[in-house]
């Protein structure tokens, strides 16, 4: 009985650490297989990517003399609006002119003029 009971553990021992292996070999197919999906996505993006930075470098000074030339306007802009949340989204008149509505009402000023200097 000890001779079978032998028999079938060291029969068995060899199947428990192949499949152990397959299991890994498994995780590792997975892993190359990703490996080489992203690769080829890489290299299918890197003509465009390439393109972007050369646009993007072309683009630079022209942004900074925007920065330099519209900073100052657009921080005198957001200092007279408060918190852009209070406001609907920007709406065009037929005329061109674009407004932003709040969302609740602001009261009338109190300090005693009922006239608004144009």
């Amino acid at each position: 009985m000890k001779r079978i009971v032998l028999a079938f553990a060291l029969a068995t021992l060899p199947v428990s650490a192949v499949a152990q292996d397959t299991e890994k070999d498994g995780f590792s197919l997975m892993e190359e297989g990703a490996r080489l999906f992203l690769r080829g996505m890489m290299e299918e993006a890197e003509p465009a990517l390439k393109e972007l930075q050369r646009l993007v470098e072309d683009m630079e000074p022209a942004m900074r003399q925007f920065v330099q030339e519209m900073g100052p306007a657009l921080n005198e802009l957001l200092g007279q609006v408060d918190d852009l949340s209070n406001y609907h989204a920007p709406e065009m008149l037929p005329n061109g002119d674009i407004i932003l509505r709040r969302k609740v009402p602001m009261p009338p000023p109190q300090d005693g003029q009922d006239e608004i200097e144009l």
